[in-house]
């Protein structure tokens, strides 16, 4: 017998509120590169997720593949350190379940961090972008189906997904700190593969400062659930066609780790004034 996707959630949350003690205020999912952060996590408790039911597995590298419960900065939340994309197989449904398994757990919030190559010439290596807004060209919408109304309605509105009074407390707080931080759009691609000049040029000419494989189903599903969500990315790779370079991977992991180190700084002050 198949089991409904608002079990599925339930059974998660209830397996992970077994071996928590407390209420997550927020939820935060650590990409490529930017696992760094959860060592910041005070009173940890890590749940690998193949130990969850019903969580996919990560298959990336520089994913760790747990859950990390704790404080920052004396918020309570719950930590993905290493998140699914579409082009390791899986689902937007199963890439988008542990959003959902927060929010069951009693999150208000989401934060969304991510590797993203930057289209936008003023952007360079390791620069912080807090998304504003997104294309979604991905293939499929985490939303298809039927609508379980338990979970959020048919029809989610989109004209806020990325919250404004969150943004704009992030370019307050990151001009306080020192750290330079671009607002900008971003635009979801299937992956895996890293696009062709004439493509960079296309995603560019439709309005998109920054490309990337993620974040942009999270916050569908945020949307739809209710959770007030932000997203940060660090921009490991410049996808500029006239002077495009073949990628190295070990260099956008490392890039990836000095921009991570900024929102180190950031995050912290964010969440901890929730």
């Amino acid at each position: 017998m198949t089991i409904s996707l608002h079990d599925r959630i339930l059974e998660a949350s209830q397996f992970i509120q077994g071996s928590i003690s407390g209420t997550p205020k927020a939820g935060l999912i650590l990409g490529t590169g930017l696992g760094g952060l959860a060592a910041q996590i005070e009173n940890a408790v890590k749940i690998p997720y193949g130990d969850i039911p019903h969580f996919p597995e990560s298959t990336v590298e520089s994913h760790a593949g747990q859950l990390v419960f704790g404080e920052l900065n004396g918020t309570p939340i719950l930590a993905m350190e290493g998140r699914f994309h579409y082009y390791e197989g899986y689902s937007l449904e199963q890439v988008t379940f542990p959003v959902r398994v927060m929010k069951e757990l009693g999150a208000e919030f989401l934060f969304v961090t991510s590797a993203v190559g930057g289209m936008n010439p003023q952007y360079d290596l390791a620069d912080i972008v807090i998304i504003e807004d997104h294309i979604n060209l991905l293939p499929d919408n985490p939303l298809r189906g039927p609508n379980d109304e338990r979970l959020g309605p048919r029809f989610p509105d989109m004209c806020e997904p990325y919250d404004k009074e969150i943004i704009d407390r992030a370019k307050a707080k990151s001009l306080a700190l020192g750290i330079a931080a671009h607002t900008g759009v971003l635009v979801a691609v299937p992956g895996p593969n890293l696009e062709t000049r004439a493509e960079y040029r296309w995603l560019r000419n439709m309005g998109a400062d920054i490309v990337g494989m993620s974040t942009v189903p999270e916050i569908l599903v945020a949307a739809h659930c209710g959770l007030r969500a932000v997203a940060f990315s660090v921009v490991t790779d410049l996808c500029l066609p006239d002077a495009l370079e073949p990628v190295d991977i070990a260099k956008i992991i490392e890039v990836a780790g000095i921009g991570g180190e900024k929102l180190t700084q950031l995050l912290p002050e964010l969440i901890g004034g929730l």
